[in-house]
């Protein structure tokens, strides 16, 4: 049999991510895929969900899912063999396409490597950091190691392709978690909480500086709480690389206390909440599409902080915030992240009826607005992934 009347060879990707969030996205992008191109072959790093659908990860996400200065540095030797570790191994398989998601100072490393290395690689950005409202010029460095931005949000093509990158809007996947925000009346009655006990849920983060900084003050927040709502009960859904941290650092909470580690009861656990306290991030997308009201609080490291405040722009950390263009969720960043302020903020979404009633009703235009009721986000970014890389053998062809 000629060259020429071999079947083609399945299209291979090799997707990666750094930390938690990103793994859930990778997941539910490669279910997608798997949709439309059942033969696609996956490679790469991944975390628990890539590994639901397949994936043999190069390496487990404990090195790579750090922030902040404190906590980055000791591990750089790690990260830059972890970037070394990925990047070779693009270059020796050679798949179709890269798909690079999101944790930058991580898979951006890898992406420069290997455009450095070898530029018929083709490199895609999923998630890509949000150099809108911190450190533009970035779009203009990404556009030498990025050949396509896959976008969550509506507002980045016409940002990212003035800089020659680029960017198809495919909305925001965690809009396809509102199915799973249920159960949280059977959680209730697993767990032994009664079904009109004042219940809080607590998500101090999934890095391990996030939780060492927010447990503490959240902690603190909950005492304060306590002592204005009684009967209080607080639920913290945990991941597996910070879980021992967080159970330690939860010792002697001043309230009853329920820890869920799985998918299903963290989705559950929103379901059964009346209120959230949280860290600034994906989960508070989550918590916006379980329809919960939340308090956003967080904290960096101040020299992290020091050195990052100036290069900000954004006006709001939240991403329900941005997208808005006012405070929705009441976030406490930095030195206004207190326990007094967190409890008054909890308190009013406790016992203000009004309050709770207007929040939900933003949190409900801002999903919309990531693509809530369209096709769903990772099939329309597996679409567009396909063609990418289908494109890539044509002119690799000619």
């Amino acid at each position: 049999m000629s060259a020429a009347n071999l079947p083609a060879k399945p299209l291979s990707l090799m997707l990666v991510c750094g930390e938690p969030s990103g793994d859930q996205l990778g997941g539910e992008l490669m279910a997608a895929l798997k949709t439309r191109a059942p033969e696609v072959a996956f490679s790469g790093v991944g975390g628990e969900a890539m590994a639901a659908q397949g994936l043999r990860s190069l390496f487990p996400l404990d090195d790579t899912a750090v922030m902040g200065l404190a906590e980055v540095v000791p591990k750089i030797p790690v990260i830059l063999k972890r970037v070394r570790e990925a990047a070779d191994y693009a270059l020796e398989t050679r798949p179709d396409a890269v798909v690079l998601i999101d944790s930058p100072d991580f898979t951006h490393r890898i992406a420069r490597r290997l455009k450095r290395i070898d530029p018929r690689l083709r490199t895609v950005n999923y998630v890509a950091p949000q150099v809108w409202a911190s450190r533009s010029y970035r779009a203009k460095t990404m556009a030498r190691y990025f050949d396509l931005v896959l976008a969550l949000l509506p507002f980045e093509p016409r940002f990212f392709e003035s800089y020659g990158l680029k960017t198809i809007f495919v909305g925001h996947p965690v809009i396809e978690r509102a199915a799973r925000m249920k159960g949280g009346v059977g959680l209730r009655a697993r767990l032994g909480i009664a079904p009109d006990a004042p219940l809080l849920a607590v998500l101090p983060g999934s890095r391990t500086n996030e939780v060492r900084l927010l447990l503490p003050l959240f902690r603190e927040s909950v005492a304060r709480l306590a002592a204005d709502v009684p009967g209080l009960v607080c639920i913290i859904p945990v991941v597996p690389h910070v879980a021992a941290r967080v159970r330690e650092g939860a010792a002697g909470w001043p309230v009853p206390l329920h820890f869920v580690d799985s998918d299903a009861d963290k989705f559950a656990a929103f379901d059964a909440a009346d209120v959230a306290l949280a860290a600034s991030g994906t989960v508070t997308t989550e918590l916006a599409l379980s329809k919960t009201p939340t308090v956003v609080g967080y904290r960096l490291g101040w020299l992290t902080y020091k050195l990052m405040r100036p290069l900000i722009h954004a006006p709001y950390a939240t991403l329900i915030n941005i997208i808005l263009g006012r405070e929705a969720m009441p976030e406490f960043i930095q030195k206004d992240c207190t326990p007094e302020k967190l409890a008054a903020a909890l308190l009013m979404l406790f016992r203000d009826e009004a309050a709770r009633t207007r929040q939900l009703r933003d949190l409900e235009a801002a999903v919309k607005s990531l693509g809530a009721g369209g096709e769903a986000p990772s099939l329309r970014a597996a679409e567009a992934l396909l063609a990418f890389a289908r494109e890539g053998r044509t002119k690799a062809a000619v």
